[in-house]
């Protein structure tokens, strides 16, 4: 009951996120939300992939009536399609991705930024609670060593994240990335509370 009150919350983001996404591209954009999954924070690197897999992760910090965090991570072959619907002909190569160039640096940190905003006010709309989310911060690194450091972060405070795996799909291209919400232990009851499942 509760991982499905949490992929309708999922599946309400999705929809945001893939509006604000189309106005930003100026093509339709749809996004899907195939699976969702709640997570022991050690078993997530294994849902990316592997703990030696080199991934694009944006972060931000979750503040208001739920404290947590956020994290969106994508493969580096996704993050340079999706790069190449938002910016076509200046797309940076791999290595400018890489090399963390201004421009990809810029682009994913909206990316971030447009998901982040669109799954957090569909919490806050289902919920009814005030939640607002810091700068995303980027990093480029094995997935392993991405969710160590939140995990550093927040160890004494959580210890279970919600997965949403997410597919974009626009014309011929498919495009997945994960978001993943990782609530404080005392806020994720206060989510639970707030949808009006325990």
């Amino acid at each position: 009951m509760q991982l499905d009150a949490l992929r309708e919350v999922g599946n309400i983001g999705a929809g945001n996120a893939a509006t604000a996404l189309s106005k930003v591209v100026g093509k339709r954009v749809k996004m899907e939300v195939p699976l969702v999954k709640i997570l022991p924070l050690k078993d997530v690197p294994d849902w990316l992939g592997g703990p030696e897999k080199e991934v694009l992760g944006v972060y931000l910090t979750m503040s208001g009536a739920a404290n947590g965090h956020i994290l969106f991570v994508m493969t580096i072959e996704d993050a340079l399609k999706i790069m190449n619907i938002l910016l076509g002909d200046l797309t940076p190569s791999r290595e400018q991705v890489l090399d963390m160039d201004e421009i990809a640096r810029s682009a994913m940190e909206e990316i971030g930024n447009i998901l982040s905003s669109s799954y957090l006010s569909a919490l806050a709309d289902f919920t009814g609670l005030r939640l607002n989310h810091s700068v995303p911060a980027l990093a480029i690194d094995m997935a392993g060593a991405i969710v160590d450091v939140i995990l550093i972060e927040i160890s004494k405070r959580g210890d279970y994240a919600l997965l949403i795996e997410t597919e974009f799909v626009e014309e011929e291209n498919k495009i997945k990335g994960y978001f993943m919400l990782i609530p404080d232990t005392s806020s994720l009851e206060i989510i639970l509370q707030a949808i009006g499942v325990i």
